[in-house]
């Protein structure tokens, strides 16, 4: 057992129960990585655990190197990683350890689902501008192909026709645009989301969703990213809800990334960090609940708001 894999299986500790290996024999393999946890801080912690004892060390098109060509970053940490959240709303929410701020989370958590800076995506058609390639809420409520009038918003189709048919399987939003995403140095990550609902045992609807990404940063992206859906998830129960006359709540949440990754230049910071505190705290003293963070959130929104005005201003 090397010494990463020895580390995360004395954090993993008593929860092994709830991380699943596939490490296929032989070289040229990806690992396949599986955690299942309660609520949404648990089950992250658990998927950079996993990461870090059963992952494969690999390059990235990230690495920096010197004139010479050498690499200056250690190579990543890589696998293929499904993460099962029971109970997305469930306490404590939060992990401590997310690079970040509880400014910077609530101000992802309107980038994805209010859209706050949808109007920097760049126009595909003008080679001089230079603002975003996309954002996720652009994608997913106003996407537009080419030949086609207006935006598709995504979601309202989905409210819709959950509203419809619940047992429907077709109830999906997807990112990815081939004829842009294709060739370009940023392209989206995030690749699908897919809506189902069950009833429960009560005859409660129960809204599930399936998350794919091609590619995730899982420690500086991971948990904001899910953070964010998972309250997208939320509105669209409401949504069904309102549409239908009934009440929706929220099911198991699974997020599958084909590459789940630490970069190479992030490892120390890692170490430092993530691995010494969920070894030398209990997991209250690792992580926040929702009720805590969100008068943080609410102090946060007004200077939020005037970023995003000051950006607009320098930029116009």
């Amino acid at each position: 057992m090397n010494d990463r894999r020895e580390e995360a299986v004395r954090l993993i500790g008593d929860r092994a129960d709830r991380v699943m290996v596939e490490l296929p024999a032989g070289g040229g393999s990806i690992p396949a990585l599986a955690v299942r946890g309660r609520g949404l801080a648990e089950t992250w912690e658990l998927s950079l655990l996993a990461l870090w004892g059963y992952g494969v060390r690999q390059r990235t098109e990230y690495d920096r190197r010197n004139e010479a060509g050498e690499f200056l970053d250690p190579e990543s940490v890589d696998c293929t990683m499904r993460m099962i959240i029971e109970d997305p709303l469930a306490e404590p929410m939060i992990h401590r350890c997310f690079p970040g701020g509880l400014d910077a989370l609530e101000e992802y958590r309107q980038e994805v689902v209010d859209g706050i800076k949808d109007h920097w995506v760049r126009d595909q058609s003008n080679p001089d501008d230079q603002r975003w390639e996309y954002t996720y809420h652009e994608r997913i409520f106003n996407y537009k192909v080419p030949g086609v009038e207006g935006g598709i918003d995504q979601i309202a189709a989905v409210i819709e026709g959950l509203s419809k048919s619940p047992h429907s399987r077709r109830q999906q939003a997807i990112v990815w645009k081939p004829w842009e995403d294709t060739g370009i140095s940023d392209p989206a990550c995030m690749q699908s989301l897919w809506f189902r609902i069950l009833p429960d045992g009560d005859g409660v609807w129960t809204l599930n969703l399936n998350v794919r990404f091609r590619s995730r940063d899982a420690y500086d992206a991971a948990f904001m990213n899910c953070f964010a859906i998972i309250d997208l998830m939320r509105r669209v129960a409401e949504g069904i809800s309102a549409k239908a006359g009934r009440p929706v709540k929220l099911g198991r949440y699974i997020d599958e990334a084909d590459s789940y990754h630490i970069y190479g230049s992030k490892l120390a910071d890692f170490q430092a960090r993530f691995l010494k505190q969920v070894g030398s705290r209990s997991f209250e003293g690792r992580t926040w609940t929702l009720d805590f963070a969100e008068p943080i959130f609410a102090e946060a929104r007004p200077r939020i708001a005037e970023k995003i005005k000051e950006y607009d201003r320098e930029r116009a």
